[in-house]
């Protein structure tokens, strides 16, 4: 998994709320068990005019040229709600989302995006009101992110704190999984098990 220490990326302003999983990546792109091959889905229903995913929609604001290599989505409130599927943030990071800046997101959502590289950021709306704003009054409006400090950059210079748990910003600075998590004990797990009984194993 890809270590996240600081990010400087474009902005988009999705500007919906209770974006469910479902409209993250459709049910019927969930047969692959790898993770990468989702990006090309993600949105399916609002980023295509037809089912086979050929003719893009000129509405959606990922398809529009100013928004063409995003990395910071920009989001209203319980982004990712819905049932628990964790292709919802492997698509978003196949597509090339490094965060999703929002209200509130669905718990669920949250830990798989965590376990996955993706950073969640809740701030208060007024605060995501305001980085919208920026981003939309500007072509190129870039947010920076910075996990170390716990810190948003609006593209006109406004510093928002966020908060985030001791474990989950150390997973995501440390590009840990729950295997890369664990195998940080890997002396002491060794230790362990050379110490079990021969008649034990």
């Amino acid at each position: 998994m890809q270590a996240f220490t600081q990010h400087t990326g474009l902005a988009v302003v999705l500007d919906n709320a209770n974006v469910d999983t479902d409209q993250i990546i459709p049910k019927q792109f969930l047969s692959k068990v790898t993770r990468d091959g989702f990006g090309v889905h993600l949105f399916h229903d609002w980023r295509y005019l037809d089912e086979a995913g050929l003719e893009l929609n000129p509405e959606f604001v990922l398809n529009k040229p100013r928004f063409k290599g995003a990395s910071v989505l920009i989001a209203r409130e319980n982004f990712g709600c819905g049932s628990s599927r964790e292709h919802a943030p492997w698509a978003l990071a196949d597509y090339g989302l490094r965060v999703i800046i929002a209200p509130s997101f669905a718990d669920i959502f949250y830990g798989n995006a965590i376990n996955n590289g993706l950073l969640p950021v809740a701030l208060p709306e007024e605060q995501v009101q305001q980085i919208m704003d920026e981003v939309m009054a500007a072509k190129g409006a870039a947010v920076t992110v910075d996990l170390n400090k716990q810190k948003v950059i609006s593209p006109l210079g406004n510093e928002f704190v966020f908060d985030i748990a001791p474990s989950a910003r150390h997973k995501l600075l440390k590009g840990l999984d729950a295997i890369g998590l664990t195998l940080e004990h890997d002396v002491d797990i060794s230790a362990y098990e050379g110490e079990i009984p021969v008649w034990r194993q």
